[in-house]
């Protein structure tokens, strides 16, 4: 019996889905809060639930139904150790979503659109600058593709103005920022550092 997240920005976001007898199905969001989302999350080592969602906020899924009023405590090692209702009255869009803490999505802020300024990045709940003493064109380059922004042109920096703060460092080209190596809250690589921007070329486009 597996369990995995569709749809969402990272392993650790999306729609519940479950796997059960060969296929995969999801759960219905009835009852549905952060004690059942911290099981999955939990489960998935991903941290804890910083959000459950409802209303298949990450898209409808397929297949068979497979949970209903889920009744978690928020203790369970698996998400079928909780109690719940194998009949329901559910469709696809009341799928259940969750959203990690060790979930990672970027944002550039204060540029002319969403492919140039500043990079934030949202981890463990809170929105947090990302730190340019290890911010090359390789990194810069990972997150320009990541955003479908195509790849860097400039790498200003800016003031800090969150008080997270994370730094990453890819060895190689990743697919995300979050599969290379990175440290959050420490002090000593943003000591004298700048907020690390990037202007993509596929801004304004």
């Amino acid at each position: 019996r597996a369990l995995r997240l569709v749809g969402g920005r990272s392993r650790c976001e999306g729609r519940v889905e479950l796997q059960q007898e060969g296929s995969w199905g999801t759960v219905c969001d009835d009852g549905w809060d952060i004690p059942d989302a911290d099981v999955v999350c939990r489960q998935l080592h991903c941290g804890h639930a910083v959000r459950a969602h409802g209303n298949a906020a990450f898209g409808r899924g397929h297949g068979p139904i497979l949970r209903d009023e889920v009744g978690c405590e928020g203790h369970e090692r698996h998400l079928w150790e909780c109690p719940a209702a194998l009949e329901h009255d559910c469709s696809h869009k009341e799928d259940a979503g969750v959203v990690c803490s060790e979930h990672q999505e970027w944002r550039l802020s204060g540029g002319r659109d969403g492919c140039a300024g500043r990079v934030e990045v949202f981890f463990r709940g809170i929105w947090s600058t990302v730190c340019n003493s290890t911010w090359y064109e390789l990194e810069a380059t990972v997150l320009c593709r990541t955003l479908g922004c195509g790849n860097v042109l400039q790498r200003p920096s800016f003031r800090h103005t969150l008080p997270g703060k994370m730094v990453y460092l890819c060895g190689s080209l990743q697919p995300s920022l979050a599969q290379c190596h990175w440290t959050f809250n420490k002090s000593a690589p943003c000591y004298q550092s700048w907020a690390a921007g990037v202007i993509c070329n596929g801004a304004g486009s």
